[in-house]
């Protein structure tokens, strides 16, 4: 029986990555700073608590057991970390992925799981789904800017292991049956709480149910043999969820108030000066709502991690 260690396992993503990896028969420990009851006294189940050492806490668990594979969602937002991302926050988690990583290479766990976002790449400027390889890789946000060094540091690491392969997960925001403040932010004005659709709702955006990324992580540990299969993989869902879609959602699964319907925001001249003007609510906050982008339709390109795991999950099934 193989042993995975989950960082950030005991938050709203860890507990759905552990459940997942304790069906498929591995011995799963969750590190974070508090517990959790969704896996509590679960066979094969081990929660390790992480002080004020991180250090320290990774130092224990690599001593003392033989780590077969490494999911990393510590530092991600919607599993222990809110909406909102200083550049000191930045920093420190920055420095915490380096030590993990490096830790990581010198005992050669075979395989290792980095949950990047996909606030990576650029502002898009083109219609065409971003890929991994040749989309713009500049992000505006703080926590874009973190996650890419992180993975630029994990690449470097990984580049003095023998034969670790390693997967870095470019996920846009998530959501579940019970989890939908990503898909409250796509359909409500943070000026005054209002909801509100243009036109019946007919634009999309990319989002990721958790249910597709657990189930991505769990085919790429049963398939990545050697370092061969280290890649980096936009995980998301097939189709955009639709405004509509989303307030459907909610009027069946939740309250909702009055959603009002728009007018269609005319072209501006000033929308791309705009674009070239990052405020510092759109560097710090996860869940900016950009009014000048919000028909653009924006996709990934997930084919290349389709060919790990057939994403079946969305907001129309999800649980």
């Amino acid at each position: 029986m193989k042993n995975v260690l989950v960082t950030g396992g005991c938050s709203r993503i860890g507990d759905h990555m552990c459940s997942g990896l304790l069906k498929k028969g591995y011995n799963v420990m969750a590190m974070d700073n508090k517990s959790s009851d969704y896996n509590r006294n679960k066979k094969h189940y081990q929660f390790i608590l992480c002080d004020e050492s991180v250090t320290d806490t990774l130092k224990y668990i690599f001593e003392n057991y033989k780590l077969d594979a490494i999911v990393h969602l510590a530092c991600t937002a919607d599993n222990d970390m809110g909406p909102t991302f200083t550049e000191k926050e930045a920093k420190i988690s920055t420095e915490y992925d380096r030590n993990l990583f490096h830790m990581a290479v010198e005992i050669e766990v075979p395989q290792f799981v980095l949950i990047s976002t996909s606030q990576v790449y650029q502002k898009v400027k083109t219609r065409e789904p971003l890929r991994e390889v040749d989309s713009d890789i500049k992000p505006v946000t703080n926590y874009g800017k973190m996650k890419l060094e992180s993975e630029k540091n994990l690449i470097a690491e990984s580049k003095r292991a023998k034969n670790m392969a390693i997967a870095i997960a470019r996920v846009p925001q998530v959501y579940s049956l019970d989890f939908y403040d990503n898909l409250i932010s796509k359909i409500r004005d943070p000026k005054d709480n209002s909801y509100f659709i243009y036109r019946q709702g007919d634009y999309g955006f990319q989002m990721c149910c958790i249910h597709n990324l657990v189930e991505f992580v769990l085919c790429y540990l049963n398939q990545a043999e050697d370092k061969s299969y280290s890649d980096i993989f936009n995980v998301c869902d097939t189709q955009l969820t639709s405004a509509s879609d989303i307030i459907n959602f909610m009027k069946k699964n939740y309250r909702i108030g009055v959603v009002l319907q728009r007018p269609e925001p005319k072209e501006n001249p000033l929308t791309k000066l705009r674009a070239k003007i990052i405020s510092n609510e759109e560097k710090t906050n996860y869940r900016y709502l950009d009014f000048d982008t919000v028909l653009s339709n924006i996709m990934l390109d997930n084919r290349k991690a389709n060919k790990i795991c057939p994403f079946k999950w969305d907001i129309h099934n999800t649980k």
